[in-house]
């Protein structure tokens, strides 16, 4: 087990940041902003509040709740989440998360699908608070999640290797046009971990596939992806969900910066893509190339600030370097954007 805990900090150029900030810089979220993000969305219990979302809680959430208290260098905290995770969450036979939990019904727990990108990032968390910390039961849970993930959502389909969004629902059994992606699902940054916890060629070749559908999915006139991808034939947006660029696909480029993927040209189609014509980042019919939403709020625009300093090492704007609570989602991408800022990019503060 110690012997995998130097693995999982020696995986990946990111992930070995992520642990020398946590074991010998400090925190990578400064102890005001994490003060301020869990006063408004850790609920007491342990649950992160998704307060635009009727204050349900989700595996996301959680998963984001656990990456950013283990950034802020708080394992009383990260204990917390965890608790409210394992013993609300973790109710499946087959060792993933159950992805939503309301308070307002009883039982709480309404819908008892996975979500993969929920289980990616609570894996992911608990591999490196394991690591940093030295809590070999962290790692235990870690590997047992990520067995669980290579088992019943990373598959092979049509030559490549997939990650379905959930067990259930979404394969080709299940629809006639399955496989459906969501390209946001892919975590790149965690899947060297996966590898390191359930050691699979798979993990690479998911990696590796899913760069290349992105670089493939170029729908409508501003050549994006869409949210949810049916994979039957040719890439194409998924019937019963809307065509569009949304909320999901907005934390793509932070995901790919995150994880080290300095792709210039995907990276910028990206940012051109979902950026109307004032500046401000929107979400994108595809069939129309018109914005839907402009969002306007700095956690979302640190999404693009982010690629900005990585592709071409400008600044971030004064509204992106200050962090203050707004929604769970924007709260949680800026967070997530200025901690790797601060570790990779200080010169673009």
């Amino acid at each position: 087990m110690k012997r995998l805990l130097k693995l999982i900090c020696a995986a990946s150029f990111a992930v070995a940041a992520a642990c020398q900030s946590a074991q010998a810089q400090g925190p990578g979220i400064n102890p005001q902003a994490w003060g301020a993000y869990k006063a408004k969305f850790l609920d007491a219990s342990g649950r992160i509040v998704d307060d635009a979302n009727g204050n349900i809680s989700h595996s996301e959430g959680q998963g984001y709740g656990l990456l950013l208290a283990y950034l802020a260098n708080s394992p009383a905290d990260f204990e917390q989440i965890w608790y409210f995770t394992r013993t609300e969450l973790l109710l499946r036979d087959d060792g993933l998360a159950a992805w939503k939990w309301d308070p307002a019904v009883t039982p709480h727990v309404t819908d008892i699908n996975n979500a993969s990108d929920g289980d990616l990032l609570i894996a992911y968390a608990l591999a490196l608070a394991g690591s940093a910390w030295n809590r070999s039961d962290y790692i235990e849970s870690a590997a047992k999640m990520a067995q669980a993930l290579l088992s019943h959502v990373v598959v092979s389909s049509g030559g490549r290797t997939l990650l379905l969004p959930g067990a259930s629902g979404f394969d080709s059994p299940d629809r006639k046009d399955g496989p459906i992606i969501n390209p946001s699902y892919w975590v790149y940054e965690a899947i060297p971990i996966m590898a390191l916890l359930a050691p699979s060629n798979a993990w690479q070749k998911l990696s590796d596939d899913g760069l290349s559908l992105l670089r493939s999915m170029k729908f409508g006139p501003r050549k994006l992806p869409s949210d949810w991808v049916s994979l039957n034939r040719m890439p194409e947006p998924a019937k019963g969900f809307d065509a569009e660029f949304g909320y999901n696909s907005l934390r793509i480029p932070l995901y790919l910066v995150r994880a080290g993927i300095s792709d210039k040209a995907l990276l910028s189609r990206l940012r051109q893509g979902m950026t109307a014509e004032d500046g401000t980042l929107a979400t994108i019919s595809l069939a129309s190339g018109e914005p839907k939403t402009l969002l306007s709020d700095p956690g979302y625009r640190i999404v693009n600030d982010v690629v900005a300093c990585v592709t071409d090492g400008t600044k971030l704007p004064e509204s992106s370097r200050q962090f203050e609570p707004s929604l769970y989602y924007p709260s949680t991408l800026h967070l997530l954007g200025l901690a790797f800022v601060g570790e990779k990019h200080p010169e673009c503060l």
